[in-house]
């Protein structure tokens, strides 16, 4: 199912909720110093900001490993600009899973640490703070791993007026919507949906567009309204969607709120046929800790060891990056690691178009750069909006597995938005 590019909903048109800082702005020259860096060394300074402890923590898990791995290989392979080779120094900031905090630690990656780029990765809470500091303050920055919708529209934007200092790739909900409905349609349900959306930015996006989207195609939800994160109790959504026979479930809440509410699911006798949560079992971390329950649960795969794409940086293939990272770390692979990898190489391609490091030239390239990466071709003169690209999404299904590697795995299970990525099954019906 293909739709139009989603307006602005009523509930998420207002800026960011963290606070924004007002600094001196800082749209120079990249790399400070002669040649770029202080005491005549060319460096470029890379700040990344991120969620690695808190609520959302499991979004960055891979971050050390990516992080790692870039460290080297820029030591390996500095970065060539207008005939001048930089060194690459990236600071990581922790945003504790806070909004707030996210562009307090953005304003110090720009005003402290010198920032030239500065990169953001994982849910609005993150991303959008990040960016409404880096455009306040003329610095190049580059984000991914939300929505496009809460991105552009959640900060203001509109298709007349764009940001000029920050851009963004990742699907958006046009295409979550798609997959969901080609999951639900895999198995037989009464069609009413159950609605589970936090207050938050994504919770504000998913409520006022999803309706719009699925109704027409002949299914109900039921909305209780919108909780707030952290809630330890949700009687009242179970009972509402007891009260709808709500076959299917639908939501967005943080990983801690999902097990609470599947738990108390279970405990209630809530048993949908499908269940396709967003952001809260993304990660293999999040499944474990939601015990065997959490067989069949269904979610979106925006990257996986299955994805027929290669690193511009690295030569690595999704399979052997995945393979690098369960290496490394000991752990399962997990989606974030394609995406935390490409915004170094979307970071490395700009600087290489421009040609140049003063920023405005960086952000000139990144405004129609195009770019093959690990999660697939980049282009941002492709739309849906200015500022932004989009990459494939698919369907994916958590199966627990008997005496292998892991206690889960995720199949993919719905191409219909992207055929390029194969599937290794179909949906199942969750066991009721």
């Amino acid at each position: 199912m293909q739709r139009s590019p989603s307006s602005p909903g009523p509930r998420w048109l207002a800026l960011s909720g963290a606070a924004l800082l007002t600094l001196t702005a800082c749209g120079g020259e990249l790399g400070g110093g002669e040649g770029g860096g202080s005491g005549g060394d060319a460096t470029l300074t890379i700040g990344y900001v991120t969620p690695q402890t808190g609520a959302l923590a499991a979004f960055g898990e891979a971050d050390a490993f990516v992080v790692d791995q870039m460290e080297q290989y820029f030591a390996d392979s500095p970065v060539e600009v207008g005939g001048t080779e930089y060194q690459v120094e990236i600071v990581v900031k922790d945003t504790q899973s806070d909004s707030v905090r996210a562009g307090e630690v953005a304003a110090e990656l720009i005003n402290d640490d010198g920032a030239d780029v500065v990169l953001a990765a994982s849910t609005p809470d993150t991303v959008n703070p990040v960016a409404d500091q880096c455009e306040a303050n003329g610095v190049p920055c580059i984000t991914t791993v939300a929505p496009w919708q809460p991105f552009f529209f959640g900060r203001g934007g509109t298709e007349d007026e764009a940001f000029d200092w920050t851009y963004h790739f990742f699907w958006g909900l046009e295409d979550v919507e798609a997959v969901y409905q080609d999951m639900w349609g895999q198995v037989q349900t009464n069609r009413q949906v159950g609605a589970l959306w936090p207050n938050d930015p994504d919770g504000n996006a998913w409520s006022a567009d999803f309706p719009q989207a699925v109704e027409p195609n002949g299914y109900a939800i039921t909305d209780p309204g919108l909780y707030e994160n952290g809630t330890q109790d949700f009687s009242a959504q179970i009972s509402a969607y007891r009260g709808a026979d709500a076959q299917i479930m639908a939501g967005v809440p943080i990983p801690p709120d999902f097990a609470t509410f599947w738990q108390q699911a279970q405990q209630q006798g809530y048993r949908p046929v499908i269940a396709t949560v967003a952001k809260a079992i993304l990660f293999p971390s999040a499944v474990e800790a939601i015990g065997p329950t959490a067989d069949g649960l269904a979610t979106e795969v925006w990257w996986s060891p299955q994805h027929p794409f290669t690193s511009s940086l690295t030569g690595q293939g999704a399979q052997e990056l995945a393979d690098a990272y369960e290496t490394d770390t000991g752990r399962q692979w997990t989606q974030p690691v394609g995406f935390v990898h490409a915004l170094f190489e979307v970071t490395v391609a700009a600087l290489e178009e421009a040609g140049s490091t003063e920023a405005q030239a960086v952000a000139d390239a990144l405004s129609s750069l195009q770019v093959s990466t690990v999660v697939g071709d980049l282009d941002w003169t492709a739309g849906p909006v200015p500022n932004v690209a989009k990459t494939p999404l698919v369907g994916g299904q958590w199966r627990a597995t008997e005496g292998g590697e892991h206690p889960f795995e995720l199949v993919v299970v719905s191409n219909s938005e992207a055929p390029e990525i194969p599937t290794a099954g179909t949906v199942e019906p969750l066991p009721r």
